[in-house]
């Protein structure tokens, strides 16, 4: 194990030996190095007010992504990259494109989200050509501003395209030095961190995750802190035990099985987006509105599920295409934690405790998604085993699939409802599957049994879609809360319903928002 955490700020290689667990990346910036351009806006990952720029090496390629630093754990920096606003400016004092742009644009006033909204642009400069006007404001949804209005930001964006040559910027020219310096860090140590009586680990392989979770049985996994991050900040909680899996490159595979794809839990919902649409449009834009790109690129597929949040936007999608979760452990018996007697008297250090043993074969175990969610944040899920992947099938091409979200904001926002609904027909054209799973609606994403029954076996037909809906009550009962009360919930449940049969009977009916107002764009 490595004790001492490693990265890249700027130009600088920066180490640590010892580290809160959970000490954000925010308040390292502003209180260790002063470096106040990046702010605290909302500490919970929505307004982007901290935005900063990763570098992590990804299959051999440097990638950069813009992440919230408010809720994003220092110690996940190991190995990788951290740009600031402050790092923007040349040596010489001369400002970097991006920010020459909102200079000439007008696109600050009292200027508190400015650098967030700057490095958002900055981390789209250096990894897209040419985005489009959508593709500028899908970057920077996940921005928000309170006094200069969107407009001229938007307008700095394209007149920076219009005027600058990206080849010539020097973080792309750097870039192959700054990947090699990485490569140099990516030791496949497991990193391991104390402070106090708390600890931090960071494995390299799936062996030694499994390893340490067999024995830390009831530590807190981080994916990509979306969540856990929140604990902290609003909470104030702090786990004695973290073990992080940003190291796992194993973990971040997507992989094409011919009738499935199989999803490595770390696989972030950015990357998600890509191989989903590839299954349906609707997954596309389902994915598009899962937060803002900061949180897309933080997110990842194995934690938006074994978090067990009931309002989690993909489990709903998931279960109606009949996804399998792969869960992992260490064999049994495999690994133990030594006594004191053992290591009384030798140099093992606390962490030698746990070190790792040998690893033969993991144990696996596949069960259907819906049955992981027992209960209000209760999985099925044994001590010791974790997340590995998912096994996603491909809707079959005579299949009916659609998915709907219902937010109080469009975007960057979480579900009041989410709806997600597959049915297959007979030779007969006789209702034979059908699957409606639905988010928001009980303590667990959960599948709508009475009315699936009610649709067996039936025409898809408007008397069918009456006779579902009003089998739905024996489904659910919502909880009323900040986001919906109970008899909303329970009406848009039946109204999403009501627009899956609309566009699967109707095509020609235009159901959406977002294709709306495309329409309303192009006259």
């Amino acid at each position: 194990m490595r004790e001492t955490l490693r990265f890249l700020f700027g130009d600088d290689l920066v180490e640590i030996a010892s580290c809160d667990p959970t000490r954000t990346v925010l308040d390292w910036l502003r209180l260790e190095r002063r470096r106040t351009g990046t702010k605290e806006g909302c500490a919970e990952g929505d307004c982007g007010a901290c935005t900063v720029v990763i570098g992590r090496l990804d299959a051999g390629r440097l990638r950069y992504e813009a992440i919230n630093a408010c809720i994003r754990f220092l110690p996940t920096l190991d190995g990788c990259h951290l740009l600031t606003v402050e790092h923007l400016r040349s040596a010489e004092g001369q400002l970097h494109p991006v920010q020459q742009a909102l200079v000439d644009c007008h696109g600050s006033q009292c200027g508190f989200c400015t650098p967030g909204f700057v490095m958002s642009l900055f981390a789209l400069w250096l990894n897209e050509a040419a985005p489009d006007v959508g593709r500028i404001e899908d970057a920077l949804a996940g921005n928000l501003c309170r006094c200069t209005g969107y407009e001229p930001i938007i307008k700095a964006a394209q007149r920076l395209y219009d005027s600058a040559e990206r080849s010539r910027d020097r973080f792309a020219l750097a870039a192959p030095s700054v990947a090699k310096r990485l490569e140099a860090l990516a030791d496949g140590e497991t990193l391991a961190l104390t402070e106090g009586p708390r600890r931090y680990f960071a494995p390299a392989s799936v062996d030694a995750l499994a390893d340490l979770v067999a024995a830390h049985p009831q530590v807190v996994l981080v994916a990509g802190a979306t969540d856990v991050g929140l604990w902290i900040t609003k909470a104030m909680q702090q786990p004695a035990t973290v073990i992080s899996l940003g190291r796992m490159d194993a973990l971040r595979a997507i992989a094409n099985k011919g009738d499935h794809l199989r999803i490595g839990a770390m696989v972030n919902l950015a990357d998600a987006r890509d191989a989903l649409a590839s299954l349906s449009p609707q997954l596309d834009e389902l994915m598009r509105r899962f937060g803002g790109e900061q949180v897309r690129n933080a997110g990842t597929v194995g934690g938006n599920i074994a978090n067990g949040s009931p309002i989690g936007d993909l489990p709903p999608a998931l279960i109606a295409l009949g996804a399998t979760l792969v869960l992992a452990s260490a064999p049994p018996r495999h690994c133990e934690e030594r006594s004191d007697e053992a290591i009384q008297g030798s140099h093992a250090r606390p962490l030698d405790r746990f070190a790792p043993l040998a690893m033969t074969e993991l144990a696996r175990r596949e069960i259907p998604l819906e049955s992981f969610f027992l209960d209000y944040r209760k999985q099925d899920r044994k001590p010791g085993e974790f997340v590995e992947a998912v096994l996603v099938p491909k809707p079959p091409a005579e299949a009916l699939f659609r998915v709907s979200k219902i937010s109080k904001r469009f975007d960057e926002d979480i579900s009041a409802v989410c709806g997600a609904f597959l049915l297959r027909r007979d030779e007969a054209g006789l209702i034979s599957e059908a699957r409606l799973a639905y988010g928001g609606m009980a303590g667990i994403p959960k599948r709508a049994a009475a009315a699936e029954a009610a649709l067996l076996g039936r025409t898809w037909d408007d008397a069918a879609l009456a006779a579902a809906i009003a089998a739905l009550p024996q489904d659910f009962t919502p909880l009323t809360d900040m986001r919906a009360s109970a008899g909303y919930r329970l009406k848009v449940a039946g109204n999403l319903l009501r627009r899956f049969w609309i566009e699967t009977s109707q095509p020609h009916v235009e159901t959406r928002v977002a294709g709306l107002l495309a329409e309303a764009a192009h006259g």
